[in-house]
């Protein structure tokens, strides 16, 4: 819901970089978003459990974050923007999920762990900073370090400046995301069939990336996915994890821009 907000509000920027969600000390933000003369922000915040919305006019309300309903949780939020004289309106129908349900609709998912939600803050904290010095090394476009909320992965995008082929069949939302070649890598706090994983893959994938070797020892790629995934855990337990990480953003990247032929003179510090 926050998220389309987000989407509802910003003029569109390439490869859909206006809608993510950004990470920060105390949780996830949009940032400002323009509405009239005023401008507002709508921020997560995972330590004191609370949705925020603070206006440019010093305007500040409040929902408490606490188990209740989609439904419940989508009337108390659209009231909050109501009561703060921001009218907006999203497409009630969360996306990328499967057998989803209109938010006005749903009362069957009515969960929130304050434990977990600060864990994982917690965890998108780390990853982001790991994203945020990998990315300081790159000359070219990259994407910000960004929080998507439809596929939930924080993610950082580097790109060789050329455009990618054409996708035919694919829709509007992902050949606007694949419009240039590019190299990505993230953080996925994993579903029911598979753990917590970072991931990196090449779009589009040359030849042999598959088959490349990468570090750490750990890694893997994945033919379902198409990417090289490195679990969570393995991270987690290894010596140094800023280094496990850094050396898996590093060689995942090289491995695809040395097989796509980039330009990796011009394009790196």
């Amino acid at each position: 819901m926050v998220g389309k907000v987000r989407l509802a509000l910003t003029p569109r920027v390439n490869h859909w970089w206006n809608v993510p969600l950004y990470v920060t000390s105390r949780g996830l933000s949009t940032s400002q978003m323009p509405y009239g003369d005023r401008a507002f922000e709508l921020r997560f915040d995972f330590i004191d459990h609370e949705l925020v919305l603070q206006s440019s006019d010093a305007l500040r309300k409040t929902l408490p974050l606490a188990p209740r309903s989609v439904a419940d949780f989508y009337k108390l939020f659209m009231d909050l923007l109501r009561s703060a004289e921001f009218d907006v309106k999203i497409w009630k129908m969360p996306v990328e999920i499967p057998d989803p349900i209109p938010f006005d609709c749903d009362q069957a998912h009515a969960s929130y762990d304050p434990e977990s939600a600060r864990k994982f803050w917690r965890i998108l904290l780390s990853v982001e900073q790991v994203l945020e010095e990998f990315r300081a090394r790159f000359l070219g476009k990259s994407s910000p370090v960004h929080f998507f909320w439809g596929s939930f992965d924080l993610a950082v995008t580097r790109f060789s400046g050329r455009r990618a082929p054409e996708r035919p069949d694919a829709d509007s939302i992902t050949r606007e995301a694949y419009s240039h070649e590019v190299s990505s890598v993230g953080f996925w706090p994993g579903s029911g069939t598979m753990d917590a994983a970072f991931y990196s893959y090449a779009a589009p994938e040359p030849p042999n990336f598959k088959t490349a070797r990468v570090l750490p020892s750990a890694a893997r790629y994945e033919a379902q996915l198409n990417e090289f995934v490195l679990l969570y855990d393995d991270v987690r337990k290894s010596p140094s994890p800023s280094a496990a990480l850094l050396d898996f953003c590093q060689s995942t990247y090289e491995a695809a821009a040395n097989l796509a032929s980039w330009d990796r003179k011009a394009l790196e510090r």
